[in-house]
């Protein structure tokens, strides 16, 4: 039963100044929080809605979020905007559960609509607890471990450079096709043992249940539900050729693999855990790196002196990379399912509601990162949530951020400036803060 709205906290005694996130001021207070409709996908149509966030932050950091004529099952959920609360609550595990299915009876899982317990929620490893989820995770730590990571940068870093020596001979390109989906597919599909030849089509796939471009519900869901049936018949006869000759790729390491269960026995994973591993790093491995290259330049050409700071000082790149990452904040929002009544921030919260915890608001809090609105490659100390924190810490980090730096450290090498050519097309979506096309113009050095 939904709880009632609660009243909203007193503001604090000395708020801390948000800073303009357009050209004009913003009044936070005209921001009505009763209107604010978060599974309103249109709301994020032109990125991440940062006025609405603020405001968040500033007069109700933890926010009873009705349902509305957008929300997919028709549950409210709890909206954490706060650097400190998101972080505490993915933190406790424990009390916050990303499978969450054994606490509802109409499923559970990590997005704001409940998916099917036994066939997502608890199956895909970034929605199920511990101890299974970290038993599954160990057998393809070795894959992104960072000696892995150190034989496979020399390829990476000649992919990199091939795709930025295209754009700078040519003049002219659309960024996030030519050059920041290009680097994250094919290095997916190289530790997933997938032929280069079909990384476009699996991306495609997974593209279609991510960037919600149609606004007609019944045509999104026959799309969706045909790309997941083309993805999983492509992965059946994958895992069947990794099962008959395996490799060193990570789907046959979980094909092949065995875990401990709660018996002391070991045992190999489930046909759909195998299945939704595979989905799970076609997405994961493609989509949230290539928004945060991609955005990270459009950040770059926003603030050309930040360009020419990074130019004059190449030492400066590890940090440009964080700052990439959580300027860009590509992942929005991670669920949680309250396995017990609890108090986040002095706010009451009830036996199997959804938690969601907004990493692309944590990551502007006022009272963590000073003038937040401010892209400064620079920046330290610099405590960002891009790749969430606590048992489920993205698998992928240190992978994300050399392809990062690969891709910059090469643009360094090639590029002398970039100039938009026409304006940008972000994705539609509450869960990824991405670009569809960024066309730009290429000064070549």
């Amino acid at each position: 039963m939904a709880p009632a709205q609660p009243e909203p906290p007193a503001a604090d005694p000395a708020p801390p100044t948000v800073p303009s996130l357009d050209p004009g001021e913003i009044d936070l207070t005209e921001i009505d929080l009763a209107e604010i409709d978060l599974t309103d996908l249109d709301r994020f149509a032109d990125g991440f809605p940062h006025a609405t966030f603020a405001a968040l932050r500033q007069r109700a950091p933890v926010h009873w979020h009705p349902p509305t004529g957008h929300t997919p099952d028709g549950d409210g959920f709890w909206v954490l905007s706060r650097y400190d609360d998101v972080l505490a609550v993915a933190t406790d595990s424990a009390r916050f559960s990303s499978d969450g299915s054994h606490q509802r009876s109409t499923g559970g899982g990590t997005l704001i609509e409940d998916l099917p317990g036994g066939f997502a929620a608890g199956v895909l490893l970034n929605m199920q607890d511990d101890p299974r989820h970290q038993r599954i995770r160990q057998l393809v730590t070795p894959a992104v471990a960072p000696r892995a990571l150190a034989a496979l940068e020399p390829e990476l870093r000649a992919r990199a450079e091939h795709l930025v020596d295209r754009i700078a001979a040519a003049g002219a390109c659309d960024f996030v096709v030519d050059v920041a989906t290009e680097l994250p597919l094919q290095a997916i599909a190289h530790l997933l043992g997938v032929p280069q030849d079909d990384r476009h089509a699996l991306f495609a796939w997974a593209n279609v249940t991510l960037d919600h471009d149609d606004t007609d519900p019944e045509a999104a869901a026959r799309r969706s539900a045909e790309a997941s049936a083309a993805m999983f018949a492509y992965a059946t006869d994958l895992i069947a050729a990794k099962r008959a000759r395996p490799d060193g790729a990570m789907v046959a390491a979980v094909a092949n693999g065995r875990i401990e269960g709660d018996d002391g026995r070991r045992y190999p994973l489930t046909d759909l855990e195998v299945q939704m591993f595979f989905n799970l790093l076609v997405a994961a491995g493609s989509e949230t790196t290539r928004n945060s290259i991609a955005n990270g330049l459009r950040a770059f050409m926003d603030r050309p002196d930040q360009w020419a700071r990074l130019q004059a000082d190449r030492r400066l790149l590890p940090s440009a990379v964080e700052e990439v990452l959580r300027f860009t904040s590509a992942t929005t929002y991670n669920r949680r399912t309250a396995t017990g009544d609890v108090t986040v921030a002095g706010q009451a919260i009830a036996a199997g509601d959804k938690v969601t915890l907004w990493w692309g608001s944590a990551n502007f809090d006022e009272r963590v990162f000073a003038d937040p609105f401010a892209f400064d490659i620079g920046r330290d100390p610099n405590r960002h949530l891009a790749f969430g924190h606590g048992a489920h810490f993205c698998l992928g980090a240190n992978l994300a951020r050399m392809e990062i730096r690969l891709v910059f450290d090469a643009l360094l090498d090639r590029v002398d400036r970039f100039e938009p050519a026409g304006p940008c097309e972000w994705t539609r979506s509450n869960k990824h803060t991405g670009l569809r096309h960024l066309p730009v113009r290429v000064v070549a050095r």
